[in-house]
């Protein structure tokens, strides 16, 4: 399975900015990632004005516009501060955060944005878009969390559900192979997921768990012989809760790689996170690099 989405060496990195700590620590964090891939980092502000000329005034919006401005002057020179050799550049946008940052990331760009925004009538990228961002794009999303809760672990965790995350245990070795990390590859699965509601089907639990571990298998040896230099090791885990399992992994991972899988709504209209997506980024002890997945196995349940 080749995968379609450019890997870290070749991608660049878009991080959106809001005048929060959070988006700040975020914008931080995408300069060390623009570094390691030896890419330019290019920062985002979407400050909806267009979307908001009706209700506010026309001084008001030429104050807005001047805000965000220099907040991406003042950022750049943050990032420029700690990244001296980094090639940085901003771009200010009159839409909402969502659709800039869609835009700017393009069909080959990482975003990255702050698990939180600013709040109130006056913010200019809220708490949603890191949530909006993941839902709709078609390229690599970073919600940055955890970074401030303990030093480097020196290791990468990727999601493995199927042999369609393959795409992810690849991009996840990259990832690893920057950051001079091991990877560990974590496949979960439900056990009465599996064996649905019939309690005799508890007898096939043997032969449910060797399937989820070939599963495993079969893409931790693809990755050992793409990456023969890198420390890979696979786990399967048994839980009641993939996402707390995968949650609880993240205490230990300097990153975390999975797929996002899109489901479709009940009205057929676009398309939305699965729940344990929605529940990780939510509650993950590190950031969370999602890789977009849709149609054919994509899956709704995870």
């Amino acid at each position: 399975m080749e995968s379609t989405i450019r890997t870290p060496d070749t991608s660049s990195v878009i991080v959106g900015v809001d005048g929060s700590e959070q988006a700040r620590a975020a914008a931080l964090w995408a300069a060390g990632e623009a570094a390691r891939r030896a890419r330019p980092l290019h920062l985002v502000h979407g400050a909806d004005t267009d979307g908001k000329a009706l209700y506010l005034s026309a001084e008001t919006i030429e104050k807005t516009r001047a805000a965000g401005r220099e907040l991406l002057d003042d950022t750049a020179k943050a990032v420029r501060a700690e990244y001296p050799g980094l090639h940085v550049t901003t771009e200010f946008s009159r839409t909402d955060a969502v659709t800039s940052l869609h835009r700017a990331g393009g069909l080959h760009g990482t975003i990255v944005v702050g698990h939180r925004g600013l709040g109130g009538f006056n913010a200019l990228m809220l708490g949603s878009v890191g949530m909006g961002i993941a839902a709709v794009a078609e390229n690599p999303v970073i919600v940055v969390r955890g970074i401030d809760e303990a030093e480097e672990r020196g290791t990468v965790l990727a999601a493995v559900r199927d042999g369609h995350d393959l795409v992810c245990a690849r991009y996840a070795a990259r990832e690893a192979e920057l950051r001079k990390a091991s990877l560990r590859l974590l496949h979960v699965w439900n056990m009465l997921q599996s064996v649905g509601n019939m309690v005799t089907m508890l007898d096939d639990i043997d032969e449910i768990a060797g399937q989820h571990a070939g599963a495993l298998h079969a893409v931790t040896d693809t990755i050992h012989k793409e990456f023969p230099d890198l420390a890979v090791e696979g786990d399967a885990e048994k839980s009641a809760s993939v996402a707390g399992a995968l949650v609880e992994a993240s205490r230990h991972a300097d990153l975390l790689v999975m797929g996002g899988r899109r489901a479709p709504t009940r009205l057929g209209l676009g398309r939305n996170l699965g729940r344990a997506t929605h529940s990780v980024l939510h509650h993950a002890h590190c950031p969370v690099l999602l890789i977009p997945r849709a149609g054919t196995g994509a899956g709704g349940r995870s």
